[in-house]
């Protein structure tokens, strides 16, 4: 008999001849995941498990945060015979209202799983005088699994992960990683679809703070669990916006703003071969989040933009937010670029000829984009 961690994965078993390479990726990844924690990893039909370890609530709680595992439990692993299950369950003290459940994988196990259920109902009454039978509404459920490996774990207690597809082998996403609450949702969302990213944050130093920045490099290694990233770009955003300010309409200064920071995501993923930029936008939440402004911004990209939060509520994103431990940093009190010479009354509507206009007055427009790519700080979160 021994002690193991059991993995379960749901959205895996539907992706039929594709089902050995997301299990692998699966697999690759808790290993990576593991790899500072001496343990072994098994591949077993269907699970994965965990087995000769110590701290077992630390790889639990590591588990917990990786994408594609639907969910984990403490088990015993026993020789899969009639006797050696009966046995081990007679020894189990139960002193609440039960139910036995039986998934029999292995279809040679002598017994069939409803009757199967009732024999171990039986051994377990006998051998516990406070236990009861409820197969509705049952305290505790004692599960028995019965595998194709010649293997039967039993456990009790089934915790709940993420679940989603297991990120990819390459990091094609570049998140757009501000110092707020909805980007580090919006990247924990798409790496839930399998999405590896890196992140890109825009500053304006210094009329932002150092503070500022050392919130969004804590915000993104807490994201990196998460969506697997390695790097940060910081892009200073400063001599542009000092360039609207002077020479555009103020109303139009947000809307500039954005068209210049999907040509430096666009420019980054030219050149570190990302396939999408992903942004933390909300329909309707702000002003540069309408309809008519998200199609003005998406007219500069080469790449496709993904807007998960898209129809999401602000109560909603602060939930996933608390719950991937962001919100608390998220919502310190220092500076976000586009707080930086923010206007009265922001156009929620712009027009792309007026963009593109207001572009022009800008005299030394590409210089200053140029400079702004070539001047960019690279953060490496494995360090």
């Amino acid at each position: 008999m021994n002690n193991i961690i059991l993995i379960r994965f749901n959205e895996i078993h539907l992706k039929g001849g594709n089902k050995k390479y997301f299990t692998r990726l699966l697999y690759n990844n808790i290993k990576y995941a593991l790899r500072n924690i001496e343990c072994k990893i098994e591949n077993i039909q269907n699970r994965l498990l965990v087995r000769d370890y110590q701290d077992e609530d630390e790889i639990i709680d590591i588990l917990r945060s990786i994408f594609g595992i639907h969910s984990i439990s403490r088990a015993v692993e026993l020789d899969s015979s009639v006797e050696n299950i009966n046995n081990y369950v007679s020894k189990m003290v139960v002193e609440s209202t039960f139910k036995c459940d039986v998934n029999r994988a292995e279809k040679s196990f002598p017994v069939k799983s409803n009757e199967y259920e009732a024999d171990l109902g039986e051994i377990i009454l006998k051998n516990n005088e406070k236990a009861k039978v409820n197969v509705h509404k049952p305290e505790v459920i004692i599960h028995v699994d019965i595998r194709e490996n010649g293997k039967t774990y039993i456990f009790k207690d089934i915790i709940y992960a993420y679940s989603g597809l297991p990120l990819g082998e390459y990091r094609d996403g570049l998140l757009l990683l501000s110092g707020g609450i909805d980007s580090p949702v919006a990247g924990f969302c798409m790496a839930k679809r399998g999405l590896r990213q890196d992140m890109l944050h825009f500053d304006s130093y210094p009329y932002t703070s150092p503070q500022a920045k050392d919130k969004v490099i804590t915000l993104a290694r807490t994201v990196a669990k998460f969506n697997g990233a390695r790097f940060l770009y910081i892009c200073s955003m400063t001599k542009m916006q000092e360039a609207f300010h002077i020479n555009c309409k103020p109303e139009y200064a947000i809307n500039l703003l954005r068209r210049a920071m999907v040509r430096v995501a666009n420019a980054i993923c030219d050149k570190y071969n990302y396939k999408t930029i992903i942004t933390g936008e909300s329909l309707g939440q702000v002003a540069s989040q309408t309809i008519e402004s998200l199609s003005n911004t998406d007219g500069v990209s080469e790449h496709l933009i993904v807007r998960p939060l898209i129809s999401f509520n602000k109560e909603e994103i602060i939930a996933i937010a608390k719950d991937i431990n962001t919100y608390e940093t998220s919502i310190l009190p220092y500076e976000d670029c586009c707080t930086v010479f923010l206007p009265q009354n922001p156009v929620i509507k712009p027009i792309k000829v007026i963009s593109e206009k207001e572009e022009s007055r800008v005299i030394d427009y590409e210089e200053l984009l140029k400079s702004v790519i070539e001047n960019i700080e690279v953060i490496d979160l494995s360090k």
